[in-house]
Parts: structure tokens; sequence; C-alpha cells
């Protein structure tokens, strides 16, 4: 994330799998993790840090381990948001999987889980263990699966409206509290000569951020959690519908490119914030040090962030925050899986939580205490103490479901923007669906 995905993430996991002729089963054996690392051979690892700024990331993590292991090699698979999911599902067909590998939470991770592709890292990162105890423990429980821990969270994250601060004050606009307010701020700005708020739906998962956290304001917490799953869902709450019209109001009232958003990327609508042509732009806490990064326009003009304001009346949990932690698999078929519990611990020691924390990076790592106002940018530390501060997070949609409601979401979420299905069609056909995935 920003993240994903025109067929949902849970699917991608499930159809990797599924062409391994893997069927769900127990977690496979593994090599002992707690046994002295031996430090030769090669390590290879599948990152979601393609590309600029990040990919230096783990390059330097490589180059600073070798000084200390001279005779371990690297092999390095740097991918994008976009370009992980079918590497990924590449690599597991191929039944090969690097010894480390990136994950999302929820379904996604699952998936992995029970086809034995993960390794159970609860002896060595469980709350309580040294390792454990530098990692916040709401971080290691979102790869939790039963009581046994499987995978390394390497940076928190979580959804907030960005804005930028001059054309609020242009506007007479306050950051608004409610969504009422939002909308309500939306015709002052564009009265200012401002697109109110940015919106690109090309990828299909941004749709579903917004509706995530208007679900999370608008359903009872146990209620949602509960549909989640085929076993207990029934997607019949009503505070559905009405996230679903919230969110067709603001898509018409607050963006210049309307019905036509799904042919528009985010990154389209990210530049706008960046360049001082939009106001605000829903996003990730990882995007922040991108969209207003050194030279940008909006870091000039002062750059804010808020939560997406809770509606009115919702019966769901005002104070929940979308977002969740991200991070990484040890195989559990890796003849090197001590040395990859090595590398990882290195990964997230101290210095290197804080210069992942840190600009041009900008990825608040998950180890307690690496985020400060001396290391990261104050959009970041305040981004971080608002999920922390949180009375809940609630995990993205498209990941948190299994496959086939995931899918329903996303051909929902688009056809709500195009104006091609009502809310209750939509709801409708995610009912079906989650019928169907019984």
């Amino acid at each position: 994330m920003p993240t994903l995905r025109q067929t949902g993430l849970a699917a991608m996991a499930a159809a990797a799998i599924a062409l391994t002729g893997c069927a769900p089963q127990a977690p496979a054996a593994t090599a002992d993790l707690t046994a002295e690392p031996q430090y030769s051979g090669t390590l290879s690892i599948l990152t979601k840090f393609g590309g600029e700024p990040l990919e230096s990331y783990f390059n330097d993590l490589a180059v600073e381990y070798q000084k200390l292991h001279p005779d371990v090699e690297f092999e390095l698979i740097q991918e994008t948001d976009q370009s992980i999911k079918d590497k990924t599902k590449t690599l597991t067909a191929s039944q090969a999987l690097p010894d480390i590998y990136f994950t999302w939470a929820g379904n996604w991770a699952e998936n992995f889980v029970k086809a034995g592709l993960a390794a159970d890292l609860t002896e060595v990162i469980e709350p309580g263990t040294e390792w454990g105890d530098t990692f916040g423990e709401a971080s290691l429980d979102a790869f939790k699966y039963g009581d046994k821990y499987y995978a390394v969270p390497l940076y928190n994250n979580g959804k907030f409206m960005g804005y930028n601060e001059r054309i609020f004050d242009e506007a007479g606009v306050q950051p608004p509290t409610t969504f009422d307010e939002l909308i309500d701020a939306c015709g002052a700005i564009r009265q200012a000569g401002y697109e109110p708020i940015a919106f690109g739906n090309k990828d299909g998962w941004p749709a579903l951020h917004y509706l995530q956290q208007l679900f999370a304001y608008n359903v009872p917490a146990e209620t949602l959690q509960d549909d989640f799953y085929p076993e207990t869902a029934t997607w019949d709450h009503e505070g559905y519908l009405t996230s679903l019209e919230q969110f067709a109001t603001l898509v018409e009232e607050c963006t210049d490119t309307g019905a036509d958003s799904n042919g528009v990327l985010y990154t389209t609508a990210q530049q706008a914030l960046a360049e001082g042509r939009a106001a605000m732009y829903y996003q990730e806490i990882l995007e922040f040090d991108s969209s207003a990064g050194e030279g940008t326009t909006v870091a000039g003009d002062g750059f804010g962030i808020f939560p997406l304001p809770a509606p009115a009346g919702g019966e769901g949990d005002a104070g929940a925050i979308e977002g969740s932690p991200e991070g990484y698999i040890i195989n559990a078929g890796s003849e090197r899986a001590a040395l990859a519990v090595d590398f990882m611990k290195f990964a997230t020691s101290v210095e290197n939580a804080a210069t992942l924390s840190a600009p041009p990076y900008g990825q608040p790592s998950a180890v307690i205490g690496s985020v400060s106002d001396q290391n990261s940018s104050p959009a970041v530390v305040e981004g971080i103490e608002l999920v922390n501060d949180a009375s809940s997070t609630v995990i993205w949609l498209d990941s948190v479901t299994v496959p086939d409601v995931a899918d329903a979401w996303l051909a929902g979420g688009e056809a709500l923007i195009s104006g091609d299905s009502t809310p209750e069609e939509i709801l409708a056909s995610v009912q079906a669906a989650s019928e169907g995935a019984k």
C-alpha cells in the first residue's frame, strides 16, 4: 500500500497457493529457528521495496550484514506494490518461494500459513521473548493465527486524509470533525478554485479503503468482524448500505473525476495534492514522505492530516482507524531458516528501524520507540501516534476477508463509482459471494 489490486489480495494469495497443488494443512516442519546460524551461502528475500526511494533500504541492509558476515550472499527480489502479487504467485507456483518473503496481514498471510509455507516463529518472536518484546503486541497479533505467530512486522500503517493547509486557509475551512462537515468543506474548497479531494480508483483498492473505514464507523465492531468470515457472515447490517451511500456522495460532491475515477491512477491523485492542485488526498502513512516530500508544493504550503471523519449516528467505533502492519514471512521449507531469523533481527534492530522510519523511506517501523521527532517527518510521527491511540484498527477490506468476497467488494466499489450498480445490488452480490464461500 499504497497497495493493490485489480483482483483482491486474498484472491491472489489463494490462486498462487492453488497452483502449487498445496491444500490447507498443518504448517510444515522447519529448521530449528533457535539454532546457531550458519553464516554462509545465499539468503534470498522477496521485498515490496522496488523502485525509488525504497529500493536502497534492503540493498544497504545486505551490505551492512555482509560486513559482519562476509560469507553470506544475498539474492534480493525487489518488487513494487503492484508487481509483487504477480511475482509471489509465480514463485509459489514454481515452488521457489525465497527464504524470506513479504506479506500483508489478514487472509493473504493466512493462506500461506494454512498451506504450510510459513515458518512458525512463535518461539523466537511471541510477546515475552527478547525479540518479541521489541515490537508492539498489536503488530505481532496482526500475524497471529490460533496461538502462533507467523511473520515479522516490519512497519506499521494507517489511513488518513492528507490536506494542504494553505488551501484550507484560503477556502476558510478547518479540518472537519464529522463526515457532513467534510462534504460541506468540499463546496467551499471548490469555490476557492481547487479540487476538494483527489481520487483515482484504477487499481480498485482506493475505493475499498474509504468503504472499510466507513464500515468501521457505521457497523458494530463485532458484527463487522463476524462478516469477514463466511461461516459467520451475513453482511446485512444497514450500516453497509449507509456507508455505500456516503461514499457515493463523497465521490460526487468532492472529486473532479466523479464517475470517471475508475480510469484514474492513485498516483495521479497523489500528484494532484503534491502539486497544490487538490486540497486533500486520502492516503496511507507510507505515502506521506512521497506525497509531501521535500520540494513539493504541499510541503511548502503546509501538510496536515486528519482521520476520515466519522458520520454522526454510526453504530460502529468512531475511534477506529483503518490500517495494519506489513511484514515478512520466513519460508517453512528454508534450509537457512536460522540465518533468516538472524537477518530479520538485524533488519529490525533499533538503528535500522530508525533508518527505515526516517526520510526518504518514511516507513514507520513496528519496533517500539523507532519513530520519533528526531528521525521521522512530523506527519509520520503524528500518524503513528494516532494509530497507536486508536480504539481499534481495521485491516484492509481486500486482504482481511476471503478471495471471493474481496473480489465482490472490488467489483462493487467500481460499479458504485461508475453508477452501474446501486448500493442494494452491490450488497446482494457480496452476500452471494460470501454464501458461496462457506
